[in-house]
């Protein structure tokens, strides 16, 4: 199913989206419902998970992860790069600074799609841009980039190279989740650090 098709089913529950949003968001944001639902049919607001394991293996700058889970998720495994920010803690003041990088392509991501596209909402009403969401989230990049295969007798030159970039991806992933803790959480301290120093604050 294409992201077109995604978009259209979207919309069509883009309502009941909205209505669990809680009032707050819904009425303190800067844009209507409508305009909302236009801003997604205009980006699509959606990212692969090839798409994102070809900017992982071409290690691109451009991009902030942001996985939308619980701490414990999070520290089970995560998509290389990212750093977590709990949905409900989106909004909150620490966090700031990773949605006002407007220049950056900030991509939610958690297990399904359902909470990165109430949080593309909420950050839409605010008036940030640049934001998207990963389809399918944690379950579509572990079916597809993890455990994908091609299968037949022969195989074209761009199956190849997108199974190349998986297997790229993959070990990426296996990688970075086999180091020691305390390393992946240096890992993140320097990323905080470096983030501090583009909003103008202080290591």
């Amino acid at each position: 199913m294409n992201a077109r098709v995604l978009i259209s089913i979207w919309l069509v529950g883009m309502g009941l989206i909205l209505a669990l949003l809680p009032n707050n968001q819904t009425t303190m944001g800067q844009l209507k419902p409508s305009e909302l639902v236009e801003k997604m049919k205009q980006n699509d607001g959606l990212i692969s998970v090839d798409q994102l394991a070809r900017l992982l293996v071409n290690e691109d700058s451009t991009i902030l992860l942001i996985d939308l889970r619980s701490p414990d998720e999070y520290k089970e495994c995560n998509i290389p790069g990212s750093v977590n920010i709990p949905y409900a803690k989106l909004m909150d003041k620490e966090f700031g600074g990773y949605l006002e990088q407007n220049e950056m392509k900030r991509i939610f991501y958690s297990n399904s799609e359902i909470i990165s596209t109430q949080a593309w909402v909420l950050v839409a009403e605010m008036g940030y841009k640049n934001t998207f969401i990963l389809q399918g989230g944690m379950n579509s990049w572990y079916q597809t980039v993890m455990n994908g295969r091609f299968e037949g007798e022969r195989i074209t030159a761009r199956e190849n190279a997108l199974f190349e970039t998986r297997m790229k991806a993959r070990n990426l992933f296996i990688e970075t989740n086999s180091l020691p803790d305390s390393i992946r959480f240096q890992f993140k301290i320097a990323k905080q650090k470096n983030r501090k120093k583009l909003d103008g604050g202080c290591g």
